[in-house]
């Protein structure tokens, strides 16, 4: 007989169960693996990114400037509310980022009060090569499932969860 492998989780679910046997901990399982799963993915992701010199909140900068498509420009408040950061947050990323000569920022064109920030040829060859490295690591975890389909199913499960789940997504 094949038993499922047995973790934290099931040991805090078995606690509750010998005080509280009236609970129903379903919720409690599925959101203490996600949780765990988001912070040691979080921590591996982190590691894959290092060898480029940024951290996971500056590796989304730069991602989200990449996934805006050509001329990879967007200003500094879209920026901060797709990151969900205040301003004041992003600043101090922009700021490493542009001394890291990752991107630059120059006057909004269309805005005199305005700023525009563009990912430089360095920030767009260092993005793409960590979000490789990135995506090696999500991989290898997801290597755990049997199968594509299985991946297919959770990433839509998630999503129906997500889609369920007051506050931002």
């Amino acid at each position: 007989m094949n038993a499922e492998p047995r973790d934290a989780v099931d040991a805090i679910i078995e606690q509750w169960a010998q005080v509280r046997p009236d609970l129903d901990t379903t919720a409690m399982e599925v959101f203490g693996r996600i949780y765990r799963i988001s912070r040691a993915m979080g921590d591996r992701v982190e590691k894959a990114y290092a060898p480029y010199g940024i951290s996971r909140g500056e590796f989304d900068v730069l991602a989200t400037l990449r996934r805006s498509g050509e001329p990879y420009t967007l200003s500094p408040r879209r920026l901060s509310e797709t990151l969900m950061l205040t301003t004041g947050g992003m600043t101090g990323r922009l700021d490493k980022l542009e001394r890291a000569g990752l991107l630059r920022r120059s006057p909004d064109p269309h805005d005199r009060r305005g700023l525009q920030v563009t990912l430089t040829d360095k920030g767009l060859r260092l993005i793409d090569e960590a979000v490789g490295a990135g995506l090696a690591i999500q991989r290898e975890a997801l290597s755990t499932l049997l199968d594509a389909e299985q991946a297919g199913q959770l990433a839509g499960l998630l999503r129906k969860l997500l889609a369920g789940t007051p506050g931002p997504q």
